[in-house]
């Protein structure tokens, strides 16, 4: 009973907030030409405005909106790269923010990317070590052999919770320190929009709440899997 709970928790937690976030975006598409100027036209306004002319924003269809620190682009989805919504203004804005906090020299920021990098192969790693550990027990018949790639395992995929962890509050100040404030003292939001905007922001920082949840939870899965051991 208590594993059913504990699968039914981490679900709740992985997808429920990714659906609230997806309905969030999606209600606030509508209507398609709220504002004048599109998602990529505010990009390149701004980063004329910031002095940032290197930056480039392109349109992508996979990877969903992000801001590219190596190659200094931001990508957008097609809706928000060429749409004037709401949505579209305000997730160009939100990754607006990531740029200028690359370009501010933000230490979580780089660290940020320091780690990313590090966490998706630390998580393959960590669960092939994780499984191998029985299988190097039956081979070897040495005890410390499985305990210690077990434990290897398990600080790979830490590695991973704390990069989620970084992350947090570089999405908060990306979306409430940097895109909000340059919404609303430019003038580029509605005065009626404001309110929506920032669930837009509160929404796009919640999938990260997720990953971060997500992460912890998986690795308190495998740290009861193997406390017997």
């Amino acid at each position: 009973m208590l594993w059913v709970l504990l699968i039914g928790l981490v679900l709740a937690v992985i997808y429920l907030p990714g659906w609230w976030v997806r309905r969030v975006m999606h209600r606030h598409h509508q209507p398609e030409n709220r504002y004048p100027g599109t998602g990529a036209e505010l990009v390149r306004h701004l980063a004329e405005r910031y002095g940032m002319e290197a930056l480039r924003v392109e349109a992508t269809t996979s990877g969903g909106d992000h801001y590219d620190p190596v190659k200094r682009v931001i990508r957008l989805s097609p809706e928000n790269h060429d749409g004037r919504s709401l949505t579209a203004v305000t997730v160009a804005a939100h990754e607006m923010g990531h740029a200028i906090q690359h370009a501010d020299g933000m230490r979580l920021f780089e660290l940020r990317q320091r780690l990313a990098g590090m966490a998706v192969h630390a998580q393959r790693i960590g669960l092939a070590l994780i499984m191998a550990g029985p299988i190097l027990l039956l081979l070897l018949r040495i005890p410390a052999v499985m305990f210690w790639s077990m434990a290897a395992g398990l600080g790979m995929m830490l590695l991973v919770t704390v990069v989620h962890l970084v992350t947090l509050p570089v999405e908060l100040d990306a979306s409430f320190g940097r895109a909000l404030p340059i919404l609303e003292r430019g003038g580029y939001l509605r005065e009626e929009d404001r309110p929506a905007a920032r669930k837009i922001l509160r929404a796009a920082a919640w999938t990260y709440v997720a990953q971060s949840l997500g992460a912890l939870l998986n690795l308190a899965v495998w740290m009861r899997i193997l406390r017997p051991v």
